[in-house]
């Protein structure tokens, strides 16, 4: 009947509909494919893109690949793109110093807030400046490329690589690339070792069996010193440096490199018959003997310390697959797929590929530079104030061992930081801004930095909330307690308005003022009153009673500088949104609700000065690659979900990422300047706080943060047109 026939219509339209919400139910339900959403990001290059660098490494030492899957072309890409060098934390230089220059001799005079004077390393412009900052530096371990013996006695120049197709496998860590050297085809793998300093290397070709093609290992002095950001390498001074053969064998030769008081090892060891050379001074030819195969490895170890054995190719291989393996499987990740946004892929290919980054550079012997392994910058030195960008995210992702890592450093010095705080008049630990290995300062306006003091509290914060141990409290509470008792120490009453100040003298996080007026900058307050609560809950937890100097500061601290009803970068110099030449550089008077979790923050007010800072800020000159996902925090955690997402994936010059994961900063006119009509060497080749940001802010915006509204993804918008899965993600404070 025609009434029954209606019902059943309905019976299968429900039906349908209950499959289609149990279907949906499930796909929420399953684990992620990690594999498929890895790999759907390899990096795939069928062009000699001078963009297209490639890097393998183990967090502390990385081996950066052009087209060839070695460093053949390592000049070429430095002037046109992303460098390709070999780099590790442990290797640094320092020039002598019959002078015997020290932080003194560059000392000058500031006015406190209190009204007494305090020394500063400032003047570094003079002799005793330029070589307190320029040491100690980062040295260059090695360059290895392909040497084909053409008949006409040319070097291989990019144009003779014909047909490339090179891939990134990320889910293994290795690098394949073929392409044609003249019809004849080679194909190379490149690797490195997770547990040692080595790149291990497979090359095939019928080159390799003609005896033409084999593999030039050279030694550079050093880095020319005359270019501050992504400078070239220095083979100028073959004589003020030393490499020789400290013993040979049938398959590996050693070789001892000392470069002024720097002593390392490289160990050069190969597979079956092949030849070892030397043809110039630091400068070593490799080739196989009538065969078309050469395996090959080259270590790097430090001081005296060179292994008697090398691990085979295949061996190398084989861990690589391992640690790379458990480290997708084992850490946090996110699936995009389902989405209809086509920004969603986007953002999901950012965060495979930034995580790959960050931890094949950012967790070495010693923090990281801003340029990671990729190329040098500031001498290679740590920026103390980057270290939240590059290394909350490991927390946020499930990758604790790898900021406890940074951490050991920070650790290590204490009593260096300790000793910098009594020089200062304080008390506990005082972090220097832009440090070597030993956390020794160096010169000019760097020291008045410090914002990147209460960072050390929230990175152990972050350590504690994802394992809220008697362990994790005792291993680094003298990191919080010390840390924040320097901060305590580093504001000055003023009893006549009852209220804490910082500064003067300080050089706030918008590095635009005048240190010597600046006072109460936005951010520097709201971190400070955090940092404090957060070394108070440290003291309870372990069984302490509170510091009521802590609990006085924490209660009159100064306010968050307004005026018209938005934040102000400073409360000294109140035109941030006045005088259009305040409105660059960082935005961080949005950084208390954002990057921190918005105590004291007054909602409609940091709502008034976002959209201020969207309207008005000068997104061109100088806003830096971490400032957008820093933006797009704050705009998260005010519900502008979709201005999140556009901030994220903003255009500007600083904001745009290269298919191989690099942010570069790109300063490209101003640098070219300096060379021939045409060059395009940008002043900072590879920026990663711009992708630990990145991460960070994708993990706050799919995993929340504390009070985040309920349901998935809070930060991400809810309509309809995204699918955001994530499994093993950590909130923020």
């Amino acid at each position: 009947m025609r009434a029954g026939f209606k019902c059943h219509g309905c019976v299968n339209w429900f039906t349908v509909l209950l499959l289609g919400i149990c279907l949906t139910q499930v796909l929420e339900s399953a684990p992620i494919d990690r594999l498929a959403v890895v790999t759907r990001h390899n990096f795939v290059n069928t062009n000699l893109d001078v963009d297209g660098t490639l890097t393998v490494g183990n967090g502390g030492f990385a081996f950066g690949a052009d087209i060839t899957g070695l460093q053949t072309f390592a000049p070429h890409y430095h002037r046109w793109g992303v460098p390709v060098e070999t780099q590790s934390r442990w290797c640094w230089v320092t020039d002598p110093n019959p002078s015997g220059y020290k932080l003194a001799d560059v000392n000058a005079g500031l006015k406190q807030a209190d009204g007494s004077v305090v020394d500063y390393p400032l003047q570094a412009s003079g002799p005793a400046g330029v070589w307190l900052r320029s040491n100690p530096r980062i040295q260059p371990l090695g360059q290895i490329g392909l040497d084909l013996l053409k008949e006409d006695g040319s070097e291989l120049v990019p144009e003779d690589i014909q047909k490339p197709e090179q891939v990134l496998d990320l889910w293994r860590g290795v690098i394949t690339s073929r392409y044609e050297i003249g019809g004849k085809r080679v194909r190379l793998t490149t690797v490195c070792h997770p547990t040692q300093d080595l790149v291990a290397v497979r090359i095939e070709s019928e080159w390799l069996a003609e005896g033409k093609l084999g593999v030039k290992i050279a030694f550079p002095y050093g880095y020319d010193l005359q270019t501050k950001n992504s400078p070239g390498l220095d083979w100028s001074h073959p004589e003020a440096h030393q490499t020789r053969i400290a013993g040979q064998t049938a398959e590996a030769v050693r070789l001892v490199r000392v470069v002024g008081d720097t002593h390392y090892g490289v160990v050069v060891a190969w597979a079956g018959a092949a030849r070892f050379c030397q043809t110039q001074p630091h400068q070593f030819r490799l080739a196989a003997t009538n065969r078309q195969v050469l395996d090959f490895s080259v270590g790097f170890y430090p001081g005296a310390k060179l292994e008697t054995t090398a691990p085979s190719v295949a061996s190398t291989l084989a861990a690589s697959g391992a640690w790379w393996e458990q480290f997708w499987r084992r850490s946090a990740a996110i699936d995009f797929s389902g989405s209809t946004d086509v920004r969603a892929n986007q953002i999901e290919e950012r965060v495979v590929r930034s995580r790959y980054l960050m931890a094949v550079q950012m967790a070495g012997d010693v923090p990281p530079q801003e340029s990671g392994l990729t190329c040098a910058t500031w001498y290679g030195k740590h920026n103390t104030e980057m270290i939240w960008w590059h290394t909350a995210q490991f927390a946020l992702w499930g990758n604790d061992e790898l900021l406890a890592k940074n951490l050991q450093w920070y650790q290590s010095q204490l009593p260096a930081a300790r000793e910098l705080a009594k020089n200062r008049g304080l008390r506990g630990a005082r972090w220097a801004k832009m440090t070597g290995p030993t956390m020794r300062e160096s010169p000019g306006s760097n020291p008045l930095i410090v914002w990147n003091q209460p960072h050390l509290v929230y990175l152990c914060e972050l350590l504690y909330r994802n394992a809220p141990t008697p362990d994790t409290l005792n291993r680094y509470r003298d990191l919080v307690l010390e840390t924040a008792d320097c901060l305590a120490s580093m504001v000055h009453f003023d009893a006549a308005k009852g209220v804490y100040n910082l500064g003067p003298p300080l050089w706030i996080a918008q590095e635009i003022y005048d240190p010597a007026t600046s006072q109460n900058p936005s951010f520097e307050l709201a971190y400070w009153q955090w940092a404090l609560q957060t070394a108070q809950a440290w003291r309870e937890r372990l069984g302490l009673v509170r510091e009521a100097k802590w609990d006085h500061i924490i209660t009159h601290l100064a306010p968050l500088p307004q005026k018209d009803g938005c934040y102000l970068a400073e409360a000294s110099h109140p035109d941030t949104f006045d005088n259009v030449n305040r409105r660059h550089d960082h935005p961080t008077m949005l950084a208390p609700l954002g990057l921190l979790p918005g105590t004291g923050v007054h909602r409609a007010t940091m709502e008034r000065t976002l959209a201020a800072v969207l309207r008005t800020w000068d997104w061109k000159t100088k806003i830096w690659g971490w400032d957008y996902p820093m933006i797009a925090m704050t705009a998260a955690r005010l519900g502008q979900t979709e201005t999140a997402v556009d901030l994220l994936l903003r255009p500007g010059p600083n904001n745009v990422y290269l298919p191989n994961g690099h942010c570069p900063q790109r300063s490209d006119e101003a640098a070219a300047k300096s060379l021939k009509p045409g060059a395009r060497k940008r002043e900072i080749a590879a920026y990663l706080p711009a992708n630990g940001a990145f991460l960070s802010a994708v993990a706050l915006m799919a995993a929340g943060w504390d009070g985040a509204p309920a349901g998935p993804a809070p930060g991400f918008p809810a309509n309809g047109r995204w699918m955001v899965r994530s499994e093993g993600l950590n909130r923020l404070p």
